[in-house]
């Protein structure tokens, strides 16, 4: 009879788990051992279980599949909740499996004992603690469907004398992740068609959701003569080859994106539970079509909600559909989104800080003529393989990424965009690396998220995982200093004093290489993502570079005045 552990481990196995993060201790001790005996499976051991977590989130969510990391008893697995709860917001089928204290200690308070039940109540969409040997199989089918029908956490908790016992009764566990695209009523598509038709001007906001619906958006879209506004999670698919795209909104946005919003009388969304309420168009007739019943209408009025599958409900909706609609909307506002793509690409270019408007800009925001973030993340762009998967940590480092890097091809994105952690780039670039050795893997990291896990640094070269982690190091957490300057205030705190990353990669035994000259940026980059093993590339970039929102109020212009102004004083006075 197998025992408890190897149930398990032979379950994940056959559902096709290949990984499982984390690090190894008493309760975990069973599962570690029956994974050194499963060829199917890789144990890779992280230095923190938090990197353990993003790295699972990042391979569930490029592959559609169940993954999974662990923590061993009380302290490990409250590591886990950070990792977890990216996973959860990321809507990625994860099972975390947690050691526990002996099941006689349970309830004692005894040394480490944490109440996993509890404490992942909130991230979890199934959480148990196993209490016998013929629980298992009947438990982890439970917690493995769960995470692969709502696409979310699932947690099993062990207790670390149930691991080598037997299982009884000969129940191999059976897990069932088939989704059936579904559609909306008849009765619904119809009077969406006839919404659809009354309306003049036609704007399409398009999120995840629509990923793998990429024809059927397409088509919708010409039809409509529809300008397309993508969310973040939508240049992945979406972006590249796309005639009616208009770029993102938001802070990271661009005016032609605000520009199609103001000038529709119809939001269609599609696939996308875009969070800002504040920059969605007010007085327009909305329909929205998402998966989740649960996200209609949660961000903005919804005048008709349509619960189906992206591509399924498109292919439903488009022949009832009039006439197609002209392009002059559409027109405007590609033309608007083109121009303003064309002054982006100059500030990307170095030669532009010696031209007339160029060197006015570099004598105010980069008088120490250090790199731009701007040109870094075009270089990035410019080399990087057309199937590679880029990762970005939260704040400016995510800004470059989505005004200079195209997700066209088979190119894939990951980041904390709807939790909005920091230090998830680099593990969860480990996590894409370890599905695929061979696919280069591109981490855009900020300092500040890059030295809070920098321990994992280690794992890439313990593992063989050929990550290019790319720093943008601006010695600032750069997002909260724009913060503050909007606000009108000062910056303070955000100062970090790094130290030479690249020094600290080569120690640790990756290819180590630091930048600090813009003419030398191109050849570092492309020399860096051809590297065969894993890289941190450390460039050098111009804190005080500013990244303005499609819309600035006032009150934020002025409040930035004042907090450059009182920067100046400070500085004079230090």
């Amino acid at each position: 009879m197998p025992t408890v552990a190897e149930t398990l481990v032979t379950a994940l196995a056959d559902h096709g788990v290949r990984t499982v993060w984390g690090v190894v201790g008493d309760a975990l001790n069973p599962v570690t051992n029956a994974i050194r005996t499963e060829d199917r499976i890789e144990w890779i051991g992280v230095r923190h279980e938090e990197a353990g977590a993003f790295a699972a989130g990042a391979q569930a969510q490029l592959t559609g599949r169940l993954a999974v990391c662990a923590g061993t008893v009380g302290p490990g697995s409250v590591h886990l909740l950070n990792g977890l709860y990216d996973a959860k917001k990321s809507h990625a089928p994860v099972l975390a499996i947690c050691g526990q204290v002996p099941l006689a200690e349970l309830g004692s308070d005894y040394f480490q004992e944490v109440d996993n039940d509890l404490l992942f109540r909130d991230v979890a969409v199934f959480t148990r603690t196993v209490t016998s040997p013929e629980q298992l199989p009947y438990l982890l089918e439970m917690a493995v469907n769960a995470a692969n029908q709502h696409q979310g956490v699932a947690v099993l908790t062990l207790p670390g004398d149930l691991g080598d016992q037997k299982v009884p009764d000969d129940v191999v566990p059976r897990f069932v992740d088939h989704h059936p695209a579904t559609t909306p009523a008849p009765d619904l598509l119809r009077a969406a068609a006839e919404r659809i038709d009354a309306a003049e001007k036609v704007t399409m906001l398009v999120g995840r959701g629509a990923r793998e619906a990429r024809e059927e958006i397409l088509a919708t879209a010409h039809h409509l003569g529809a300008p397309m506004v993508l969310t973040l999670k939508a240049k992945e698919g979406l972006e590249g080859a796309n005639p009616f795209q208009v770029g993102q909104s938001g802070l990271i946005g661009n005016p032609a994106a605000q520009q199609a919003f103001d000038d529709c009388d119809m939001l269609l969304m599609v696939g996308t539970d875009f969070p800002y309420r504040e920059w969605f168009p007010s007085g327009k007739a909305v329909i929205q079509i998402d998966a989740r019943g649960e996200h209609i209408g949660r961000r903005t009025h919804v005048d008709l909600g349509l619960v189906g599958d992206s591509g399924a409900t498109l292919a439903a909706l488009r022949p009832l559909l009039g006439a197609a609609k002209g392009r002059d909307h559409l027109d405007a506002c590609r033309s608007h989104f083109e121009r303003w793509v064309d002054g982006q690409r100059k500030l990307a270019d170095p030669a532009y800080d010696h031209q007339r408007l160029g060197a006015i800009r570099k004598v105010f925001d980069n008088p120490q003529h250090l790199i731009r973030p701007e040109q870094l993340a075009a270089t990035l762009d410019r080399h990087a393989t057309e199937d590679a998967v880029f990762t970005s940590d939260t704040g400016m480092a995510t800004v470059w990424l989505s005004r200079f890097v195209e997700m066209r091809g088979g190119r894939r994105l990951l980041g904390s965009y709807n939790l909005g952690s920091m230090a998830n780039a680099m593990p969860q670039a480990l996590g894409a690396a370890a599905l695929d050795r061979s696919r280069q893997v591109v981490a855009c990291c900020g300092d500040g998220g890059l030295t809070m896990l920098m321990g994992d640094l280690i794992t890439a070269v313990t593992y063989d995982l050929p990550v290019k982690l790319v720093v943008f190091d601006n010695s600032r957490l750069g997002m909260v200093k724009l913060e503050q300057e909007q606000a009108g205030l000062p910056e303070h705190g955000t100062v970090l004093q790094n130290p030479d990353l690249a020094a600290v990669a080569r120690a640790c035994g990756l290819h180590g290489v630091r930048v600090e000259k813009a003419d030398e940026l191109d050849d570092a980059v492309a020399a860096a993502l051809a590297h065969p093993g894993p890289v941190l590339l450390d460039v050098v970039t111009n804190p005080d570079e500013i990244s303005l929102p499609p819309k600035t109020s006032v009150s934020q212009a002025w409040g930035f005045a004042v907090a450059k102004l009182t920067e100046t004083v400070q500085s004079a006075r230090a």
